[in-house]
């Protein structure tokens, strides 16, 4: 049996560890709550974008429109979004997961993949396994900017316009709640027009014709890279939103475990108190029968 002194430095080191899981749940549910508002803030803006979008695909001929061009899929490029940090449970684990996944299936269709990656713990992991990452964006999975959003869809734009990949598909955890993530694979580029088209009626027409200054194909050209920044600027703010969620809620539960084994620790510490209690009254006992 271990000592009294070994079980209270262990239940000294438990209590300082709760402590650090305690404040840690505490800042992500600060962080949790400010990414959920943001959220919140930029559906309007992406309500009104896929309106826009639905009246000017109405108005002209989308065939000049590189972005909405398919063709056979010789190429992907899988854009998988992770945290920079770790300490969230699964959060990271299963984003990667179902990034492979993706990639298994593209690969089983002959087709080539190419991996861009957001945080530190995606493009770490892979490279782990050996697998080639061609641009990790990392440092701002915690709190992410337009600024961010606008780099990552530069590039994956430009990769579909040059005709180096011919699909887009972005794998992130979608925000429900703290205790719920929802893992989402969605086709960012070739960009889908019927989709927005279906989703947004034409409730502009309530309010008389719009007119279109420049052209409609023009101003639509604008439009396409813009959603397209729209779509990752939300999916990256939901996947932040979810790796909060999920840190808070492994936080919440390493602090219930601290608790437990405290609990277990202070009931063998009280243990070994009376042991020694008790072996130190038979000792007495045994050297006064001795005495006599």
């Amino acid at each position: 049996m271990a000592s009294q002194q070994d079980i209270k430095r262990r239940i000294r080191s438990f209590r300082n560890m709760r402590k650090v899981t305690k404040a840690m749940e505490l800042v992500s549910g600060a962080k949790l709550r400010r990414a959920a508002q943001r959220i919140e803030a930029l559906r309007p803006y992406a309500t009104s974008m896929a309106e826009l979008i639905g009246e000017a695909a109405g108005r002209t001929n989308l065939a000049g429109q590189p972005l909405l061009e398919r063709r056979d899929v010789r190429a992907t490029a899988i854009l998988v979004l992770t945290g920079d940090r770790g300490l969230a449970g699964g959060f990271n684990a299963t984003s990667l997961r179902r990034a492979l996944e993706e990639a298994r299936a593209e690969q089983a269709l002959g087709r080539s993949v190419r991996w861009l990656v957001v945080g530190r713990k995606g493009a770490g992991s892979l490279r782990f396994r050996g697998i080639a990452v061609e641009h990790a964006f990392t440092g701002f999975t915690d709190r992410p900017s337009p600024a961010d959003a606008e780099a990552i869809a530069h590039r994956v734009v430009a990769l579909f316009a040059e005709r180096e990949v011919d699909r887009v598909v972005m794998v992130y955890n979608a925000f429900r709640s703290a205790l719920v993530q929802s893992l989402t694979a969605q086709d960012l580029l070739p960009f889908d027009i019927g989709a927005i088209a279906e989703k947004t009626p034409r409730e502009l027409a309530l309010e008389g014709d719009l007119l279109f200054e420049p052209e409609a194909g023009d101003i639509l050209a604008d439009l396409i890279p813009t959603s397209v920044q729209t779509a990752i600027y939300r999916a990256l703010l939901e996947s932040a939103a979810s790796e909060h969620g999920a840190r808070m809620t492994a936080m919440r539960n390493a602090s219930d475990n601290a608790e437990g084994l405290i609990d277990g620790l202070t009931l063998a510490m009280n243990r070994a108190r009376q042991a020694e209690i008790t072996q130190e009254i038979l000792e007495v006992v045994a050297g006064a029968d001795a005495l006599t």
